[in-house]
This record gives structure tokens, sequence and C-alpha cells, in this order.
């Protein structure tokens, strides 16, 4: 792991990293062995659609971002700096928006009611980060408390 990550990413990737595999083996036992749920085609093409649009925003964040990280850290040995083009010209955590929609949408293109459970507990763990993320940025990067009066939306645009 990189140098100066915080402790709570630490425990918080250690506990929601399975997540998303739990997700598609509950998709996996539902969709094809046990067959507990019975979705309809439209949930089936909605889920298609939100993993695309999560997946595209997710890359799109990252190919705007050179200091985007899998750890939460201020990367002074990159002179990390406040980031406002891209889709951070309209929300401050668009990689997370991004994982937010995928993480709904795979539940929803397995066709599975049963894999949201998990998904859900990853989309919390992800609202989470994004909260300490937040103040962390606010705390020590420089231009970001300014940035966050002019970018207002964390996660979810006209939302939080």
């Amino acid at each position: 792991m990189a140098e100066n990550v915080k402790g709570w990413d630490k425990v918080l990737i250690a506990v929601s990293s399975p997540l998303p595999f739990v997700t598609l083996a509950v998709a996996g036992m539902d969709a094809v062995r046990f067959g507990w749920s019975n979705m309809p085609p439209a949930l089936l093409a909605s889920g298609i659609v939100l993993f695309v649009v999560g997946m595209f925003l997710f890359a799109w964040a990252m190919s705007s971002n050179k200091y985007f990280s899998t750890t939460v850290r201020i990367q002074y040995d990159r002179g990390h700096q406040t980031i406002t083009s891209g889709p951070y010209q309209y929300v401050r955590h668009p990689g997370y928006m991004g994982s937010v929609l995928y993480t709904i949408g795979t539940p929803l293109l397995l066709g599975s009611w049963w894999a949201l459970v998990p998904a859900t507990l990853a989309i919390a763990a992800i609202t989470v980060r994004t909260a300490l993320e937040n103040d962390t940025l606010q705390q020590e990067l420089v231009g970001y408390a300014e940035y966050t009066k002019k970018v207002r939306y964390r996660l979810l645009p006209g939302v939080w």
C-alpha cells in the first residue's frame, strides 16, 4: 500500500473490498442456481444503462485526474493539486458517483434482487468513504476548500 494512506481508509478497504465479489456470487447463485428472483425486463435494461454510464463516469474521472488513486492520501511527492476539470466541474467525487451507478446496475443487469443486499452495503461504504475523503481533502489539500464553494455536491448533483 502507498505511503501516508489514512488509517480509516485501510480499514474501510479491508471491510468493503469483498462486497463486489459477494454481489456477483449472490447474483450467480440467484440467477443460475436457485432462481430466487424474477426481475422485470425493464429493470434488466436499466441495469445495463446504469452499469455502462457508471463505468464511463468512473473512467472519465480517472482520465481527468492524474492523482486518482485507490487509496485516500495526499500525494505530496507528486505535487498533488485540486482537479477542477472534466467531471470534477460538476461533482467533487465523480469516480465514486460512477461506482455507485455501476454497483446498483450490476444486480439489476444480472436479474437478482438478492444481490442488491451486498450492493447496498458497498454503496454505504462508498458514501462513508466519500464523506471521509472529502473531509481529508478540505483539511489537507491546498485549494480544495475554495473548490468546494464552486462545486457544491460531493456525490450526487442536486442531492449531496
